[in-house]
């Protein structure tokens, strides 16, 4: 075993445990669209209905969460061919240009992705501020599901790959 500091040795542990991705969607204040790929999202409780994203405090989503509290969010599960929607949250420009791929309802409180897995529809309960990133815990509202067979995109070591 390779032997390495602290953070280090976590990032590299933690490229070996698959994730599924997720689009998080929210407006700002002036009511524009922001979104981001997360792979770190996992359910809390199932009473009260919510989950949890680890949102890096450098992004434009993170601010827009902790300066608009009371903007509802979506959690969007990407399948397994929307990894140009996880590329493109990733990326790039932060504003509303991440929303010319895919389906999207730019209509709803918070944009969701109609082709997705299943969409949550959530608003902030809380944000713990830790180390690089804020914790959101979210309170799910309403929940989306496509029916479509189960087919997630993935992250595993640094790219994407299929549940099989």
């Amino acid at each position: 075993m390779t032997q390495l500091e602290p953070g280090q040795a976590m990032k590299e542990g933690m490229r070996r445990l698959a994730s599924g991705v997720s689009v998080v969607a929210s407006r700002n204040a002036e009511g524009e669209p922001c979104a981001m790929t997360a792979t770190s999202v996992t359910s809390v409780s199932d009473n009260p209905a919510s989950l949890l994203v680890c949102v890096n405090k450098d992004t434009q989503t993170y601010k827009i969460l902790t300066s608009c509290p009371e903007a509802p969010l979506s959690v969007n599960l990407l399948a397994h061919e929307q990894d140009d929607i996880s590329n493109r949250c990733a990326s790039g420009d932060p504003g509303p240009s991440r929303f010319d791929i895919g389906d999207w309802d730019l209509e709803a409180a918070a944009p969701v992705l109609k082709s997705g897995l299943a969409s949550f529809v959530c608003r902030t309960d809380q944000i713990i501020d830790y180390g690089t990133h804020g914790i959101v815990i979210a309170v799910i509202e309403d929940v989306l599901i496509n029916d479509r067979p189960i087919d997630p995109l993935l992250y595993l070591n640094g790219g994407y790959c299929q549940a099989k």
